[in-house]
């Protein structure tokens, strides 16, 4: 059974930063892309970040670039979004998914959701004005 697991959410002000973490089981993680994602209520899931396999190539959201950075650790089996200068509007709950239908290769159809089979139950940012 393939499981995501996020961590590292919580309350921040303004100007600061916080890591998010998400440990993946059950699966071969380093031949799948990885994304991160997030939601708030009553607005669909919207992309944020996104890496290949092995790190090559990654994808960011515009009003995320220069501020948030997507890596992993195919030895810890965990993809990490660092965020820095987090802003309010960055308040959401933050997604962990991916993508084993490309052999862990990015692609314009990498900032849907709908590319994704699995899901993480997601963790809560809050930043405080």
């Amino acid at each position: 059974q393939v499981q995501l697991v996020e961590s590292g959410g919580g309350l921040v002000q303004a100007g600061g930063s916080l890591r998010l973490s998400c440990a993946a089981s059950g699966r071969t993680f380093s031949s799948d892309a990885m994304a991160w994602f997030r939601q708030v209520p009553g607005k669909e899931r919207e992309f944020v970040a996104a890496i290949s396999r092995a790190g090559g190539a990654k994808y960011y959201q515009d009003s995320v670039k220069g501020r948030f950075t997507i890596s992993r650790d195919d030895t810890r089996h965990t993809v990490y979004l660092q965020m820095n200068s987090l802003k309010p509007e960055d308040t959401a709950v933050y997604y962990c998914a991916a993508d084993s239908s490309r052999l862990g290769y990015l692609s314009g159809d990498s900032y849907s959701a709908r590319e994704y089979e699995y899901w993480g139950q997601g963790v809560q940012v809050t930043v405080s004005s």
